[in-house]
């Protein structure tokens, strides 16, 4: 799923290759794409309406538009937009559908062609008229915390962790306490400041999470400058891909020694997810190692009995 780091970087994107651009028209070749309105709505209201400045909230993208309104978008697993700068002829477009999952295709007065492509379907993308709020449109947005680039502190981050005993990764990945984090970043954060997933986190320490704010900032900020995170399907608004999986501490590197220890870098499930980590790095006890396993024991065997 695109994070903060990927978000960013298609807003920026969007504020360097469409602020002016004009809707000439919409087509909707995926329905369950759009949230809001009626889809032939959709389509009817977005045209005509000038392209303002693109800000990112948490994994939300939200454009300006003229006469007050706005679009919000939603990539969500494995959405994408990608700006083709030519039209489309119809053969191309059913290319396009079939092999890149075109839901969405917003042709504009330039010639140019702004394309929503999703191939599972999760995201979504929201007209929001001048009589109406972004968040009351889009509640999921009205429900975000604090943004981790401006506005984490270490005193925040203190009290969002007091007296819980789930582990530190399941709340760093709830958004109702930071917008933006996701599986990735996570992982990538918690090991530059030598915590283990695992560790609950009421038990973290002022200075251990006075490194993680630090750490949270520094892996954000690295990987939007290296244009994200591509392990499947993202892109940028040119269709390049990110570069950060290649600089990857331990993301998606079970099995692999990790770089700093030469420690053979575990992948353990938390909350559905697969969570990286070096065991030595960051180390967790014996107690908190077996109460997960015992954990995920429980879980599966539940699962197996329904």
């Amino acid at each position: 799923m695109p994070e903060l780091p990927e978000v960013e970087t298609v807003v920026r994107g969007l504020n360097s290759m469409i602020l002016g651009e004009v809707v000439k028209s919409v087509d909707v070749l995926r329905e369950d794409s759009v949230g809001h309105p009626a889809v032939k709505q959709f389509a009817k209201l977005l045209v005509g309406h000038e392209f303002g400045l693109s800000q990112r909230r948490g994994k939300y993208i939200v454009t300006s538009l003229s006469k007050g309104a706005h679009m919000v978008v939603h990539l969500r697993m494995s959405g994408r937009l990608v700006l083709r700068e030519e039209p489309h002829t119809p053969q191309k477009i059913k290319k396009l559908v079939e092999n890149d999952f075109l839901r969405i295709r917003i042709a504009l007065e330039s010639g140019r062609e702004l394309h929503y492509e999703d191939m599972r379907v999760f995201g979504r993308i929201w007209y929001v008229p001048k009589s109406d709020t972004v968040g009351g449109i889009v509640p999921g947005i009205a429900a975000l915390g604090v943004e981790p680039l401006t506005d984490l502190t270490v005193d925040y981050l203190i009290e969002a962790f007091r007296s819980k005993s789930q582990p530190v990764k399941n709340t760093l990945l709830d958004q109702r306490i930071i917008a933006g984090i996701g599986n990735i970043y996570a992982d990538e954060s918690l090991f530059l400041s030598g915590i283990n997933p695992l560790l609950p986190s009421g038990s973290l320490k002022e200075q251990q999470v006075e490194v993680l704010v630090g750490k949270i900032v520094e892996v954000l900020s690295r990987s939007i400058e290296l244009g994200g995170t591509t392990l499947r399907d993202y892109q940028n608004l040119s269709g390049v891909n990110g570069d950060y999986q290649n600089a990857a501490w331990v993301y998606g590197r079970a099995k692999e020694t990790c770089s700093v220890c030469e420690d053979i870098i575990e992948r353990v499930k938390l909350a559905g997810r697969s969570s990286h980590y070096c065991p030595t790095c960051q180390p967790v006890s014996k107690a908190i190692l077996r109460r997960h396993e015992a954990a995920s024991r429980a879980l599966k065997e539940s699962k197996n009995s329904k």
